[in-house]
């Protein structure tokens, strides 16, 4: 069974990583961090990150930059991103996020109690919807199995007027 996945959070300062770390930290969940968009793309090409937590405002790629290359890769569509700022929302800028997926944009300073409950809201929802996915693809692999095996079950008992069913892997099943 895979680990859970993780909370990545990234800000390029120590002093706010720290503080949005501490308010995390109740959730029990790994939370893994990042000092700049760069290391921010690093982490999540790596996998397992179930949302991130994102300073829109950092030197070199910015947050915007970094949601722009997780939304084009089919993997990462999906994961949650909550915006953080301190300059206030800027119309446009907040129309973009939102338009890339962003689930949510929070002003600095950040109330704990309000970022660990959206959080935590996002996180568990996302997980569960791994855990569907992975479901599904489970009961849809069973699902094809089980009609093979009557289908081929058919044709030995001359219920089935074609050529038996093809092994799995063959051009058919495309």
């Amino acid at each position: 069974m895979r680990p859970d996945p993780r909370i990545l959070v990234v800000d390029d300062h120590e002093d706010t990583l720290f503080a949005l770390e501490s308010s995390l930290a109740s959730l029990k969940v790994d939370i893994v961090r990042a000092t700049s968009g760069e290391e921010a793309l690093k982490e999540v090409l790596r996998g397992n990150v179930g949302l991130v937590l994102l300073d829109l405002r950092m030197p070199g790629v910015s947050g915007l930059d970094v949601v722009r290359y997780m939304r084009r890769l089919e993997q990462m569509q999906h994961i949650p991103i909550v915006l953080i700022t301190g300059f206030g929302l800027i119309r446009e800028v907040s129309l973009a996020a939102f338009e890339l997926g962003v689930a949510d944009i929070v002003m600095k300073p950040v109330d704990p109690l309000v970022l660990r409950t959206k959080v935590n809201y996002l996180y568990t929802t996302h997980v569960r919807l791994l855990e569907m996915q992975r479901e599904l693809k489970s009961l849809r692999t069973h699902l094809k199995t089980e009609h093979r095996a009557l289908d081929m079950d058919r044709w030995r008992k001359g219920q089935h007027p074609t050529e038996p069913p093809a092994p799995t892997g063959t051009a058919r099943e495309a």
